[in-house]
């Protein structure tokens, strides 16, 4: 194996974003000629119905003579993001389980469902 092979098999800088079924990562590699560029790796978890799971990978690389455009649209597009719609994120939109409002409003309530919570006791495990 080529020195560049063992180089380009071992990551110089590299950090790991966690974000629930999606994992980033971030890595810093060598070319033949010995600059870096960046790998950014988005890998996202699905389960089979069968419980078994697996990975899709998407992958971009980015060189240096882009860092400066790409940083620049990618900080434009976050902030026109967090600008337009604020940052609260909306994550049970993607869970399996997931009902819009209006669907449950059509939904049979039980008389159950519809008293307040105002009338529940807070408790501790403490006290059980």
């Amino acid at each position: 194996m080529s020195d560049y092979e063992m180089m380009d098999k071992e990551e110089i800088y590299s950090k790991v974003l966690r974000a629930g079924r999606r994992t980033y990562f971030f890595d810093v590699r060598a070319t033949k000629a010995g600059d870096y560029y960046l790998t950014i790796t988005e890998s996202k978890k699905f389960t089979n119905d069968d419980g078994s799971f697996h990975y899709k990978k998407h992958k971009i690389y980015l060189y240096k003579e882009d860092f400066t455009e790409f940083r620049e649209i990618l900080i434009e597009m976050t902030d026109y993001i967090i600008n337009e719609k604020g940052e609260e994120v909306i994550s049970e939109r993607h869970q399996k389980d997931f009902k819009r409002d209006e669907f449950v409003q059509n939904e049979d309530k039980t008389p159950e469902d519809s008293k307040s919570t105002d009338s529940f006791t807070d408790i501790s495990f403490d006290d059980i």
